[in-house]
């Protein structure tokens, strides 16, 4: 598999190619497939209407089963984008303290955690998300650990409560979004990751409807300047940015989509 997935790395036409069969095949296994653009009107009633999304109590097995399968082939030496990510990021930040504390917002099953493990990263792990089949799962996975069900928008955590803050995956998930990055903000100590972000530039910030592993739920691509602009408002300066996927307009080279990850530092205030 590992050799495979290395193959097709080398081809990403030809991976996007079959990404996209095997969403139409099976979108229940799928990570995402069978996105519709929300017309700008209809915004706020879809936000509404599938706010509940990923609570959706067979949510965690299904993305699971395909964690199970990144994390084994990740313990046994092979590169996966996603992870190889989230390590570089935070092996960029040059004096993070012995045992340093590391919240996830958005932690899904907690699997992150195994991926510092793996990668020798001895950071403090604590995760929490939205859902609470998701931290039922995470607490049964891995009991050393602490897990909380919180809302990304308004966090329980006291201000610098941790010393690097992770939004994983979720910001394009919540409509909120300016809430969601001011808290990740004020929790954060110094560091602030938004890890697997779903940006455009050259055209405003686009909604969609998709579905994830099976359940519909809305998808948010943020015009790129717009949300460095909010970063900058919420005292979160970008140190790094890091790309897992790009694809530029044939036609237009000012117009594209990026999936990155942004390593911010908290800004001292005067």
């Amino acid at each position: 598999m590992s050799f495979l997935r290395t193959s097709l790395n080398r081809f990403p036409g030809v991976k996007s190619q079959l990404k996209r069969l095997h969403e139409r095949l099976l979108p229940a296994t799928s990570v995402s497939s069978r996105y519709v653009e929300i017309e700008a009107a209809r915004r706020d009633s879809e936000s509404s209407r599938l706010a509940a999304s990923w609570k959706a109590s067979d949510l965690p097995a299904r993305q699971r089963a395909l964690v199970e399968r990144q994390l084994k082939e990740y313990r046994s030496g092979a590169s996966i984008d996603v992870f190889d990510v989230f390590t570089a990021a935070l092996r960029s930040i040059g004096n993070l303290p012995a045992n340093a504390s590391l919240l996830e917002i958005g932690c899904s099953s907690g699997y992150y955690s195994e991926v510092l493990d793996v990668s020798g990263l001895p950071l403090r792990y604590r995760g929490c998300d939205y859902s609470d089949a998701f931290i039922d799962m995470a607490r049964s996975i891995y009991p050393g650990l602490s897990f909380d069900v919180e809302d990304a928008t308004r966090l329980s955590y006291h201000d610098d409560a941790f010393d690097v803050v992770v939004s994983g995956c979720c910001l394009l998930h919540i409509p909120n979004y300016d809430a969601a990055i001011a808290e990740s903000a004020r929790v954060a100590k110094e560091y602030v990751i938004f890890h697997r972000t779903p940006v455009v530039y050259g055209e405003p910030t686009k909604y969609f409807r998709k579905q994830a592993y099976g359940v519909e739920t809305i998808e948010i691509h943020f015009s790129e300047p717009q949300l460095l602009d909010m970063f900058r408002v919420h005292g979160l300066h970008v140190l790094a940015t890091f790309t897992l996927t790009e694809n530029v307009d044939p036609h237009d080279s000012r117009k594209g989509n990026a999936m990155r990850t942004y390593l911010c530092r908290k800004q001292t205030q005067s």
